[in-house]
């Protein structure tokens, strides 16, 4: 027996719920990505599950009329197989869902892959006030770190 992905397994996507958060706090740990304020944006995450493992997660931390991307994080054995994008693409239609002006995130790693959803690079200074206020832009991530934003087609909007 191989220890390989099933071909015939797709990890299913689901809002995260309270007993979910160490596994993702572990996966969030083992990609090198902050813990602060998971706990608070846990209702807005959203999680990819196989079997009884999470394999990935995505977060939306809303603040105001904009939202940060955050906490996106696959188990390396299921990386390169659509699991990252599938919890992009559905983060991106919840805050789209939510009326959210903008989405933004940080990256020290990611930054040529989010443009292939909509994100282009912007200053920090750039970032309206409710997003420079949330703890990743506080201290959790570096000062160094990529700033993108995204436009989102808000539901009902002329």
């Amino acid at each position: 027996m191989h220890t390989s992905i099933r071909q015939d397994t797709v990890p299913q996507l689901r809002p995260a719920d309270p007993g979910d958060l160490a596994a993702i706090e572990q996966l969030l740990t083992a990609s090198s990505l902050p813990l602060d304020g998971v706990r608070e944006a846990l209702p807005t995450f959203v999680v990819a599950q196989a079997g009884d493992d999470i394999v990935g997660v995505a977060g939306l931390e809303v603040c105001c009329d904009n939202a940060l991307l955050r906490s996106v994080a696959v188990r390396p054995e299921w990386r390169s197989h659509g699991v990252g994008r599938a919890l992009v693409t559905r983060v991106i239609a919840e805050a789209e869902a939510k009326g959210i002006h903008a989405l933004y995130l940080l990256t020290t790693t990611a930054e040529r892959y989010f443009p292939s959803f909509g994100f282009h690079e912007i200053t920090r200074d750039e970032a309206p006030a409710d997003v420079r206020a949330t703890a990743e832009f506080t201290g959790a991530c570096p000062a160094s770190a990529t700033v993108m934003v995204r436009p989102c087609a808000t539901m009902g909007a002329a």
